[in-house]
Parts: structure tokens; sequence; C-alpha cells
């Protein structure tokens, strides 16, 4: 089973966003978990232990920021749920971009 965090970087100011939730749910829209970036901008453990297949992670950056994306998600596959994964954000007021870390 593969366990989730994540980690959302402000690029323009150059620090952690902290305080943006991230919601966690499955690709049917069931929500499996919820979390708010701390100081360092990560939410250490997100969710249940997973299983292979597809999800989504919401992050409500309207709350960090008005900016002009207030949502941002990301719809992601877990292959092998023996592995950690981490999905990190980085923002800036007009994009954003994610990628899979370690």
């Amino acid at each position: 089973m593969s366990t989730l965090s994540t980690h959302v970087l402000d690029t323009a100011a150059g620090r952690p966003a902290a305080g943006v939730p991230v919601r966690l749910e499955t690709r049917a829209g069931e929500q499996l978990g919820e979390g708010v970036t701390d100081a360092d901008g990560r939410v250490p453990a997100l969710g249940p232990e997973l299983v292979a297949g597809d999800y989504v992670l919401r992050f409500d950056v309207a709350t960090y920021a008005a900016g002009f994306y207030p949502e941002v998600v990301v719809v992601f596959t877990i292959a092998d749920p023996a592995q950690h994964h981490h999905v990190p954000l980085l923002l800036s007021p007009y994009g954003y971009s994610t990628y899979r870390g370690s």
C-alpha cells in the first residue's frame, strides 16, 4: 500500500506556501483525506494507504493568495503501491507546475 505526501512552494515569493488546504479524492470524487500545508508548505501524510489506481489532489490556492487559478487539480496514477508517492506543487500568480517527487 502506498503513502502520499505533498509540498507547496510559492516560486514568486521564494518561500513555502503555508496554509493551503489540500484534499485527496478518488477519480469518482470520494474524499479520502485532507490537510493544510504547514509552515514549511508540507502535508507529510495525506489520506489512508493507497492501492494502485487513479487519484485526485485538489489544492485550494485561493485560500493562500488570490490569483488567476483559485484551485489546482492534479490527477495522478499510482502504479506501484509499494512505493511512497510525493506530489509537489510549484505556484506563481499566473502559473503552476507539478512533478513526481521523492
